[in-house]
């Protein structure tokens, strides 16, 4: 097992001779009850994806491992000694549907300021209500504002989340309607708050469904999602989920997702729909970090970290964010990371002594 740290999460990770790397991950796939369409572009890059997955283990393993020796050599001072792999460069936002849930809604931007955060996230927060009513968005809004808080990452409709949904916008009947429901609501508050990310999960696959309707459905729904986000001043999301934790999810690699942003901005032809990169997802699914981050920084519209395994902050599970984060400030990232993680077993507002 990993070496467990106690007392407050340091600000550094240990030197690599203290870090007992975990063995290579095992080879996970979408189980086979995931339809994909056959033919399709989503179902070929998935194919595609599934038979590279189990070579990329071990590449990524030792690209990991690397990444700690090359930090090492870099963040040395002349004396030789270790010095901070740090955070500080990062611009870190708080998902507020992970993050003080022990709190009633309203609350928690307050209780975000309070620990030190001008900036939140968020998930649908009416879960059975596409289209609250115009009180009940104000009040969010007016709670947002008073708490000095800026909401910079929505997430549209996306059913019983949390809960077994994982988005509406490629189900079949009145589930996929309800999305389209949602779009100009989410979109208004959205503009109305100055938030510019606008995040559309994909939607589990159904049961009896035709994957290739579901694809069909998803890249008309995207594509209206698409246009009512840029004239809100957004960029649209799409974002790749993990197998073990969502198995009838069909984008649980980065591959997939991206290959879904190209289709949607060939579509629209406004250009302003961009990956979600989470690294505690990709990381789920065995993905090689590096490289994913070295393919696809430019792509990226919004960022998410959690450490893993666990799902909690950083320095919790083995996962090097810091270094991460550097890599993806030196492919040129500069947006949002948002904190989608678990709260500690003392609550949320004792989950950031990781932070410098």
């Amino acid at each position: 097992m990993p070496e467990r740290f106690n007392g407050p999460v340091p600000l550094v990770y240990p030197a690599v001779a203290e870090v007992r790397m975990p063995p290579a991950p095992p080879s996970v796939h979408p189980p086979a009850r995931v339809a994909l369409a056959p033919g399709s572009h989503l179902g070929r890059v998935a194919v595609r994806a599934r038979r590279e997955r189990n070579g990329r283990h071990l590449t990524a393993h030792a690209r990991l491992i690397s990444l700690f020796h090359k930090t090492e050599t870099n963040f040395r001072n002349t004396e030789g000694e270790r010095t901070p792999v740090s955070f500080t460069d990062a611009r870190f936002d708080v998902n507020l549907s992970m993050l003080f849930t022990e709190l009633p809604l309203l609350e928690r931007p307050a209780a975000a300021a309070a620990a030190g955060f001008d900036a939140v996230e968020l998930w649908w927060p009416w879960v059975d209500d596409p289209t609250p009513p115009k009180a009940e968005l104000d009040g969010l809004r007016a709670a947002l504002e008073a708490a000095g808080t800026r909401l910079v990452g929505l997430n549209f409709y996306a059913g019983r989340l949390p809960g077994p949904d994982r988005g509406a916008l490629s189900l079949p009947g009145a589930e996929s309607e309800r999305f389209r429901a949602n779009v100009p609501v989410a979109a208004e508050f959205a503009a109305s708050v100055g938030c510019t990310a606008l995040n559309a999960l994909y939607g589990n696959r159904v049961d009896g469904a035709d994957p290739a309707e579901q694809d069909e459905r998803a890249l008309e729904n995207l594509a209206f999602a698409a246009r009512a986000a840029a004239d809100a001043g957004a960029v649209l999301l799409v974002e790749a989920l993990n197998a073990p934790e969502s198995p009838h999810y069909p984008l649980v690699g980065a591959d997939a997702a991206v290959e879904v942003v190209d289709r949607v901005n060939a579509a629209t032809g406004l250009d302003n729909t961009r990956f979600l990169l989470d690294l505690y997802h990709l990381s789920r699914n065995g993905e090689d970090l590096p490289s994913v981050i070295e393919r696809f920084a430019s792509r990226t519209g919004h960022v998410q970290i959690a450490d893993d395994p666990g799902r909690g902050a950083p320095g919790t599970g083995t996962l090097p964010l810091a270094e991460l984060l550097g890599l993806l400030r030196a492919a040129g990232y500069t947006g949002w990371t948002g904190l989608e993680y678990k709260p500690s077993a003392a609550g949320s507002a004792a989950s950031f002594g990781w932070r410098p």
